[in-house]
């Protein structure tokens, strides 16, 4: 199980995802809906794109959840969450959800340092860059640079 918002999915989430991948005979990619969160994209928008993205990937399923990520685990018989590591200011808060989630579930989360290339890349972080004309390209795949474009214009 690869967890997050995906709004919108970035070449740093894309990487996890590939990695891991190659490590398991399944992996979920899951849009975890978050109220508290502002969303750019709907639910249903981000699961579109990670499909696009993802599609080389047969072993790649993409779904959504709203509630606790360890339920979905549950029901869905997946024994592991992984993650990737931008800083170790995402360690501090992961380490505490591993830990919460392993108590209630049993279920294990697996670190992955980030590539490099990476390492400062968030979605948030992007949409920032790009609503003010930054150049996003290489932080992105070329259909989800353009999308994000194409909303960010909407909206202004």
């Amino acid at each position: 199980m690869c967890p997050g918002s995906y709004d919108p999915v970035t070449n740093g989430h894309l990487d996890i995802i590939e990695r891991a991948a190659g490590l398991f005979d399944e992996v979920v990619v899951a849009v975890l809906v978050n109220k508290s969160k502002k969303s750019l994209f709907t639910v249903d928008e981000r699961l579109e794109m990670l499909r696009e993205v993802t599609s080389q990937w047969p072993n790649v399923r993409i779904d959504s959840w709203h509630g606790l990520l360890v339920d979905y685990c549950r029901e869905h018989h997946i024994g592991a969450i992984v993650k990737g590591l931008r800083a170790v200011s995402d360690f501090d808060y992961e380490l505490q959800m591993a830990q919460m989630n392993q108590r209630l579930s049993g279920v294990e989360t697996l670190f992955m340092s980030t590539n490099p290339l990476y390492s400062f890349l968030a979605s948030s972080l992007v949409k920032e860059v790009a609503t003010y004309g930054g150049d996003v390209s290489n932080l992105l795949p070329p259909k989800i640079e353009q999308r994000l474009l194409e909303r960010l214009a909407e909206q202004s």
